[in-house]
């Protein structure tokens, strides 16, 4: 199997869950479906394209680098004439998250050149959260997902490396349950694609489940290095 890694970073991404009119959450990692969503985007396909449903099928887990703060936006929205609601909508401020899809080599290069090349604007959940620039990639020719990106160097921002002030990071890969050999637990989550068609939005469900890694912090590796010298 072929994998792709896509890191995702901007100031706000938001991956929005079941929930009602009033209050929007947002999923703590990308859903699924949303990565799918910026596929099509990037490949050109509209929203009512049917041939969307077929990107289900590609592999895919995702990995968090950068845990983000949750931010909640407050909106007075006009949905009919001369009646407001308040409306809240949460938001993950500066996360840096990687997320690995894998498929045939075929499919797989025309992901990759497409997400170089969009067709349309991609965002991250949201339409009010582009990326910060363009995507970073990398391709696993012999690896699935979850194999990826127990490989992938840790993306988080200098910063945050920093900050840690410790050898390693430890963190969670959320894949398909049937990535992970033997997982403790498994769950399901409203999260295939079945339409994005506005008149008649429709999500099934997939299995998941997780496992951890730990990945080799570089700025703490760097700061162990002294030299007497530097400052003069």
């Amino acid at each position: 199997m072929k994998t792709l890694t896509i890191k995702l970073t901007a100031p706000l991404q938001s991956y929005g869950n079941e929930a009602n009119f009033e209050r929007r959450t947002s999923w703590p990692v990308p859903s699924k479906s949303a990565v799918i969503g910026m596929i099509g985007a990037a490949l050109g396909m509209r929203r009512d394209n049917p041939e969307i449903t077929k990107l289900n099928d590609l592999a895919f887990a995702v990995r968090t680098d950068q845990r983000g703060k949750v931010l909640t936006d407050f909106h007075t929205v006009e949905w009919k004439t001369d009646t407001r609601k308040l409306t809240y909508r949460d938001y993950y401020q500066d996360a840096v998250y990687v997320v690995a899809i894998g498929g045939d080599d075929e499919e797989i290069d025309r992901i990759a050149d497409a997400l170089k090349h969009p067709k349309f604007q991609l965002y991250l959940g949201r339409r009010s959260c582009p990326p910060a620039g363009i995507l970073k990639t990398n391709v696993f020719e012999d690896a699935n997902p979850v194999e990826a990106l127990k490989q992938l160097p840790w993306q988080a921002s200098s910063w945050y490396q920093k900050k840690l002030r410790k050898e390693n990071y430890k963190t969670e890969i959320v894949a398909d349950a049937n990535l992970i050999d033997n997982p403790n637990v498994t769950w399901t989550e409203k999260d295939r694609v079945e339409s994005f068609n506005p008149r008649y939005r429709h999500f099934g469900f997939r299995v998941l489940a997780k496992t951890r890694v730990e990945l080799e912090n570089p700025s703490y590796h760097a700061s162990m290095e002294h030299d007497a010298f530097g400052a003069v």
